[in-house]
């Protein structure tokens, strides 16, 4: 019996130093397509979401807790969103960067949200933040936001006579394409015609030859970079004198390869400034030790909204002196105003929201940069 004893004494001790181990690791999760079409966004995200990491390890961790990341490959998708939801709690997470897609975070909110895990991301649908997900907020803005401000912007700005919209069946796309309608309608404009594209073909020629007899003069695409591409191509090909916008998802290095470099030209982007154009300091800092630690240069705007998501979420632990999520969040959401974003000044709303707006039209010009040709009316950030 003595000699049992001593074994369950054992045990008892190995388990103790086991959690104690765990207790001192603060465990920060990311969801996101590291392959498949969007890899490039979902690598952006893993690595910006280290690196951040890393400088607050530099600094003694998270309260005295030194941090540690896990990344689940979602792909994009809803389903594997789903399983890697599960698979972060599991392991541990007690923040979540994720996803890129709307659908996908739309997948994963409500086992992040009973297991009381802080969620932030960059997607902008506006029916995320409608469920009332207590750890959820995003740093990105709505797509109701985008919509009032493009549609203001064919309507009062450029006057377009004809407008051509064009969406996909995910959620991020139909939503800010309705949007958009719903503003141009309330401002009078013209709406020529409203397609929907099989986001998983390759010729989108039938639906640019109905839109062409219909002599548009803006063709406006609410998708991802991706299809984005390829319609701008095809448009070119099929000779459609009429000026492409895409909307914030269009915001990725890949369109222009995507789309050819002569072809990218004169393509016009609605959404937020890309990274180049972020001269505040923290920005700048960013960028520099991105390029540095990964020999590349920031891939695109959302690769900084997450990581201002994540800053925001340190920030507020910091403040109330604790890495409990349900009082971080409680901060987060009323507590904290005006904190020093990488994209300016974040104030996130009770509902999750991140209050204010910085859109702008940018134009790819012939040396393949990003000129901006219209501020936002509100903020002129």
């Amino acid at each position: 019996m003595k000699k049992y004893f001593l074994v369950l004494i054992m045990i008892l001790i190995l388990f103790c130093a086991c959690n104690r181990k765990t207790s001192n690791e603060f465990v920060v999760g990311v969801q996101a397509p590291i392959t498949g079409e969007y890899a490039s966004e979902g690598q952006g995200m893993s690595n910006a979401v280290k690196l951040i990491v890393q400088q607050q390890n530099d600094e003694g961790g998270l309260n005295g807790v030194m941090i540690k990341v896990i990344t689940c490959d979602d792909e994009g998708s809803p389903q594997k969103a789903s399983i890697c939801a599960k698979k972060l709690v599991n392991d541990g997470a007690k923040v979540v960067i994720g996803s890129y897609t709307s659908t996908a975070t739309a997948a994963s909110q409500e086992i992040y949200a009973n297991a009381s895990v802080i969620q932030t991301s960059d997607a902008t649908a506006a029916v995320l933040t409608q469920g009332n997900y207590k750890t959820y907020f995003r740093a990105s803005f709505n797509d109701d936001i985008e919509g009032e401000f493009t549609a203001n912007y064919f309507v009062n700005v450029k006057k377009y006579g004809n407008i051509a919209i064009i969406s996909d069946y995910s959620s991020f796309s139909s939503g800010l394409a309705g949007a958009v309608v719903k503003n141009i309608g309330l401002l009078g404009g013209n709406i020529v015609c409203n397609e929907k594209i099989d986001a998983n073909a390759q010729d989108f020629k039938a639906v640019l030859t109905k839109i062409k007899a219909l002599n548009p003069d803006v063709i406006y695409f609410s998708g991802y970079y991706t299809q984005s591409g390829l319609l701008r191509a095809q448009q070119v090909q099929l000779d459609i004198q009429a000026d492409y916008v895409g909307g914030n998802a269009t915001d990725n290095p890949q369109f222009i390869e995507i789309a050819g470099e002569q072809n990218a030209i004169d393509s016009y982007l609605v959404g937020l400034p890309v990274p180049e154009q972020l001269d505040y300091p923290e920005a700048l800092k960013f960028n520099s030790d991105y390029l540095r630690e990964y020999k590349a240069p920031v891939p695109s705007i959302w690769t900084v909204i997450n990581a201002d998501g994540l800053r925001v979420v340190f920030e507020a632990m910091k403040q109330v002196n604790t890495n409990d999520t349900i009082a971080a969040i409680e901060h987060i959401k009323g507590g904290m105003k005006d904190f020093r974003g990488l994209t300016g000044p974040i104030t996130i709303q009770r509902n999750g929201e991140r209050a204010g707006s910085i859109y702008r039209v940018n134009v790819i010009n012939s040396d393949l940069d990003y000129e901006t040709v219209y501020y936002d009316p509100v903020s002129g950030k």
